[in-house]
């Protein structure tokens, strides 16, 4: 799935929407201390009272919310498992009635519960429903509505949410006219953020993908590497910092420690190109020698093949790893670079980082922003001051 994709389906959970069907929800409540089910419940999602429909409507938008390789990943079933999650939720998409699809869900929580110890109370939430896409748009002059041809999707939605302690608050009785201590016991389940789910299948072109699913993890950039290969049994993947870091590290390993910011910027300018020229794949990955062409394209000298797939099997231990584009450049119209020194913290887009230099006069270092405009700091237009030597980048 692209970010495309998720988006389609992540904006029709709302209510009363004609091309979202939501058939059956089914919640289980685990308790943390035995890791046991002590309390499951199915229902017809219809039958809900609007307000929480709307409660878990919000919920199932916050799972599919995110930025993909970030929060979001796509993942491939692994094959030759025992009793294998993509067989059984596929059974579940299948199921005709509702006791054959709850079977299938409680297999689901038990590979959940396996070897696992949750550190607070959990519900887990699965519903399964049906997503209506249209073929086309409404056409105006003929009156045809987009809702005669459409593709029919009929998935399965997991969110898990931890539960928490009433607030203890002080109420005042207006009859009695006295204060009063107010008791809750009842855990309030915290809908707002969820701590993990996936969505089965993916939907690519149109189409089921049956071979992968979509994880949700809990926060940006930090997997649950057991959950994944141990309940999804899904293969396990890179997220968009760790393949950040694995291409520094391989530029680091392949050319040494030091660019200066113009290198830095042409690198990062380079990969956008990239990135842009293959936005409707949202995958574009880089190999050896695609980085090889990137960093000699940016200037980077004494550059060769060996060199960087060297330095890939050094970093990875993998010569035929690919990178993904769009993990590598920071997000490239914001300002998305951190420059932190002892006198400030600045930040630049990678668009803007060749106007930064870092240049040495006088013994000393200096960081040196190219501006257009007149500076101003707390409401006083700085003075321009001119070095009396010329410098050289560094």
């Amino acid at each position: 799935m692209n970010k495309k994709d998720i988006a389609n389906i992540r904006k029709q959970f709302k209510l009363d929407n004609d091309l979202l069907k939501i058939t059956e929800i089914f919640n289980v409540y685990i308790m943390k201390e035995s890791s046991e089910i002590y309390h499951q419940e199915s229902k017809v999602f219809d039958m809900l009272d609007p307000d929480e429909q709307e409660l878990f409507m919000n919920n199932f938008k916050k799972v599919l919310t995110g930025t993909l390789d970030e929060k979001l990943f796509e993942l491939k079933f692994q094959t030759e498992v025992e009793n294998p999650t993509q067989l059984i939720l596929h059974k579940g998409l299948l199921s005709s009635d509702s006791d054959s699809w709850k079977e299938q869900m409680l297999l689901m929580v038990e590979k959940m519960l396996q070897d696992k110890v949750y550190e607070m109370d959990i519900v887990v939430t699965f519903i399964r429903g049906e997503y209506l896409k249209p073929m086309k748009r409404s056409n105006e002059e003929t009156e045809e509505s987009d809702r005669d041809s459409v593709y029919s999707h009929s998935f399965i939605l997991c969110s898990m949410n931890k539960t928490q302690d009433p607030k203890k608050e002080l109420h005042f009785d207006y009859v009695e006219k006295q204060f009063k201590y107010n008791v809750v016991v009842d855990p309030v389940i915290n809908l707002n953020a969820p701590i993990g789910g996936f969505l089965f299948p993916c939907f690519t072109d149109n189409s089921a993908d049956v071979n992968h699913i979509l994880y949700s993890a809990g926060k940006a950039n930090e997997t649950d590497t057991a959950f994944i290969e141990e309940v999804l049994n899904a293969e396990e993947t890179m997220t968009a910092k760790e393949d950040k870091i694995i291409f520094e590290e391989i530029v680091r390993d392949a050319v040494g420690h030091q660019l200066n910011t113009s290198t830095l910027a042409n690198v990062y300018e380079e990969i956008n190109r990239v990135v842009e020229d293959n936005e409707e794949e949202d995958s574009q990955k880089l190999d050896y020698k695609d980085v090889e062409q990137v960093l000699k394209v940016s200037g980077v000298e004494e550059v060769s093949t060996e060199k960087i797939q060297t330095a890939f099997q050094n970093v990875i231990d993998n010569d035929k790893y690919e990178l993904k584009a769009r993990n590598i450049v920071p997000k490239y119209k914001t300002k998305s670079i951190k420059i932190n020194t002892k006198v400030a913290n600045i930040a630049v887009s990678p668009e803007d980082l060749r106007h930064v230099k870092q240049i040495q006069f006088d013994g000393r270092r200096y960081l040196m922003i190219e501006v257009e405009e007149e500076t101003v700091v707390d409401g006083f237009t700085m003075i321009p001051e001119a070095f009396a030597n010329k410098t050289n980048d560094q």
